[in-house]
């Protein structure tokens, strides 16, 4: 038993699509290539034969509820089985665009509910001494500056990691505002602080490498493009030192932004526009402030006076 040549090679050209069409990451490739490959490898368990275009075929919907109350006692948790069930529909869409078959038995069934995880935005203060300390973790002077350069972005102008990594030499030098390409390729306008823009001013200043309008801003070591996971490990190493809880990481500070504009009196839609979020209502559970000021915020959007509609 096992998965027939042909559904192996699509698999293959649905993962290659993706990477080139969405410009995922090779981690969220191989998420996609894991998730969809277990689908198949119970397929083939379930009906006693190897998974082969005419069985994907003919999926149904109770194949599908056997599939996911396998994956349940085997302990996966449903966060996990809703996205394995997020990419198996992804696959089915485009396989039955191309094979043309029916596939509503699978983009019929419902993912299983789960509570989201509430963001843990720092303390100001907190954040604040989680970017000075960010510089004591190298002793390489460009390297520091580079690191309290991106954080700074991430706190101060509200960027997802990915976002501030992909700053190119076009965007410099830095001024008030940042045209930003995020989610689903959407642009949006960012202001920029003075204090982010001084701290990429001082890393560019210091990096050992050329920058043109083609090349990232934020280099490794080497000169290659930064990872992520550069950051996430000085982020760590400084909360660790200063004792903060290990939820002090580098999308926090994007949390922390869109909280603290809040509580100094922000508007939740304005906070939507600079985070770049398609739904006020992922804003909302972004931000998290004392409820006396999230009703002050509510009633201040949606009056109820004589004088209301």
């Amino acid at each position: 038993m096992g998965i027939a040549p042909a559904v192996r090679d699509a698999l293959e050209n649905w993962l290659l699509a993706q990477k080139a069409l969405r410009d995922i990451s090779n981690h969220t490739v191989s998420a996609y290539q894991t998730d969809v490959s277990g689908f198949l490898a119970f397929l083939a368990e379930h009906h006693g034969g190897a998974a082969g275009m005419a069985q994907l075929r003919s999926v149904s919907i109770s194949d599908m509820r056997a599939w996911m109350a396998n994956e349940r006692r085997r302990g996966v948790a449903a966060r996990s089985l809703a996205r394995a069930l997020s990419a198996v529909k992804s696959f089915y869409r485009w396989l039955s665009d191309r094979e043309q078959f029916d596939a509503t038995a699978v983009l019929s069934i419902r993912a299983p509910k789960f509570q989201g995880k509430l963001p843990r935005p720092l303390q100001v203060d907190d954040a604040k001494a989680l970017i000075d300390t960010v510089e004591l973790q190298s002793t390489t002077n460009w390297v520091a500056l580079r690191d309290v350069a991106v954080v700074t972005l991430l706190y101060g102008c509200g960027l997802r990691i990915s976002e501030a990594l992909g700053l190119t030499g076009a965007d410099l030098p830095i001024g008030e505002s940042l045209r930003i390409t995020g989610k689903g390729n959407k642009t949006r306008i960012v202001p920029v602080i003075p204090q982010a823009r001084q701290a990429v001013d001082r890393y560019v200043a210091a990096v050992p490498f050329d920058m043109t309008p083609d090349s990232r801003i934020f280099r490794g070591k080497r000169g290659g493009p930064l990872s992520p996971g550069v950051i996430q490990k000085a982020v760590a190493q400084a909360r660790m030192q200063l004792g903060l809880p290990a939820t002090a990481t580098p999308h926090a500070m994007r949390h922390s932004f869109a909280t603290h504009l809040l509580g100094a009196g922000g508007d939740l839609r304005t906070i939507q526009e600079l985070l770049g979020h398609a739904s006020l209502s992922t804003t909302q559970v972004y931000t998290e402030v004392d409820p006396a000021r999230l009703m002050d915020v509510y009633n201040n959007a949606h009056p109820r006076g004589e004088d209301a509609d």
